[in-house]
């Protein structure tokens, strides 16, 4: 098992913005995915089509709003990262007029998947600064990418 991979940045949104891109379909998809099925409570479906190939899926563990978000996390597919096999965690604490988003992931079998999902979640994250914060990311490369 790898060491837990932590990131962390501050978006210029208040916690209650940025709560609402985890749990709120049309705003995830903002940032992450093409689409996405989110039930956000305990037990509830955390899904999200990146494109044809890469489906990330687990379930809500906690939902707190507007400070803490947790999930399974996995892919869909055969990958060595199964759909629920290791646990993110969502922390946004208040920072002046903006959050800083505490990431942890969890549970990841190995150095090479934790920095593979390092890579991912630094994207995203990126990604999820701009969308929050009123600006547009662009479209997405790794949703780009061929679903063949």
């Amino acid at each position: 098992m790898a060491e837990a991979l932590r990131q962390e940045i501050r978006i210029d949104a208040s916690p209650e913005t940025v709560f609402r891109f985890f749990t709120d379909p049309a705003r995830m998809t903002q940032w992450k995915g093409r689409t996405a099925t989110l039930e956000p409570r305990p037990g509830g479906v955390y899904r999200v089509v990146i494109n044809e190939r890469i489906i990330a899926s687990g379930e809500y563990v906690e939902v707190s709003p507007p400070t803490r978000v947790v999930f399974t996390w996995g892919w869909e597919g055969g990958h060595p990262v199964p759909p629920g096999s290791t646990t993110v965690e969502i922390e946004l604490v208040p920072d002046g007029d903006g959050t800083i988003v505490r990431l942890t992931h969890l549970g990841l079998p190995g150095d090479e998947q934790r920095d593979e999902h390092a890579e991912g979640w630094a994207h995203y994250l990126g990604r999820l600064a701009l969308v929050a914060s009123g600006r547009d990311p662009g479209p997405d490369p790794i949703e780009q990418l061929q679903d063949a």
